[in-house]
């Protein structure tokens, strides 16, 4: 144990920075049609001796089908539709990329009209290890990765120090998937409807993972994962191995709130160490 309390003590400082692989842009192009044209016949000048100006012939349209796209008039700019929210049930019988790309397009709460980027998470889609913070701040709002500012950087060191890499065995994510912002434009946790909102995401996540272990990062992510009440503190939660559905969950400080006040990462090595051990008794079960 001692040597293990050493190794977090050096590791829980500022590790490198991960960020998001960009997706591969995709090209677009509009095909034009050539316009068709029609030849319109000259009806013969009357034999007269008096020179006349026949009247020009009445234009006549082409096809509908002929028209090239450049030609046509414009039209009314239209609003495009917004995808229509899932349903509960539906969200809960998604496979991974389903609800991936619903994710992407929620409506479901007002974070959607601010976000740059929905985060729906990162890592081992087969990992036994699950960590679930409360929120998308401002650098993850912009890569769409969980934990890529300076509380992920610790939150590496806090892998590193358990002999862990992010990605692998692991996966990273967050209670609602929208950053939350106040007035200001400021981070802020998110409110307990916002978590509602976004929760049959985190549960249909969970069950498609099977985790040996969850991780609950704070409190909003261990007040929405144990319907606790509003008022619990983190430090009434802590210590104690809980239980999401048949799953072990450890309670520990979230990252951010590690960088605010540094003497609680030894409490907070101990909260991982507990969860090492749950880890450890679910892989002798055979669970």
């Amino acid at each position: 144990m001692n040597e293990r309390r050493a190794a977090v003590l050096q590791e829980l400082g500022i590790g490198p920075v991960w960020l998001r692989r960009t997706r591969p842009a995709l090209e677009a192009a509009v095909a034009a049609v050539p316009v068709a044209h029609q030849e319109l016949p000259v009806a013969a000048a009357p034999p007269t001796p008096a020179r006349q100006t026949p009247a020009p012939p009445t234009p006549v349209p082409p096809p509908a089908s002929a028209v090239s796209a450049w030609d046509a008039p414009a039209q009314p700019a239209v609003a495009l539709a917004v995808t229509p929210n899932h349903s509960d049930a539906e969200i809960a019988a998604m496979s991974w990329t389903q609800l991936q790309d619903a994710v992407s397009n929620c409506t479901r709460c007002g974070l959607c009209r601010s976000r740059t980027r929905a985060v729906f998470g990162s890592g081992d889609a087969k990992a036994h290890w699950l960590f679930v913070g409360e929120g998308p701040g401002r650098a993850e709002d912009q890569q769409g990765t969980p934990f890529v500012g300076p509380a992920g950087k610790l939150l590496d060191n806090m892998l590193q120090a358990m002999r862990q890499r992010r990605g692998e065995n692991n996966f990273i994510t967050n209670v609602v998937k929208c950053r939350p912002t106040d007035s200001d434009g400021k981070d802020r946790a998110p409110s307990p409807d916002e978590s509602a909102a976004c929760r049959p995401y985190l549960d249909r996540q969970i069950a498609l993972l099977k985790p040996a272990i969850v991780v609950a990062l704070g409190k909003v992510a261990a007040l929405a994962l144990l319907h606790a009440d509003p008022k619990t503190p983190v430090g009434a939660l802590r210590g104690v191995v809980h239980r999401y559905g048949n799953v072990p969950l450890v309670v520990t400080y979230h990252p951010a709130y590690l960088l605010r006040k540094p003497l609680d990462k030894s409490r907070s090595w101990r909260d991982l160490c507990l969860a090492d051990a749950a880890f450890r008794d679910v892989g002798q079960l055979g669970i």
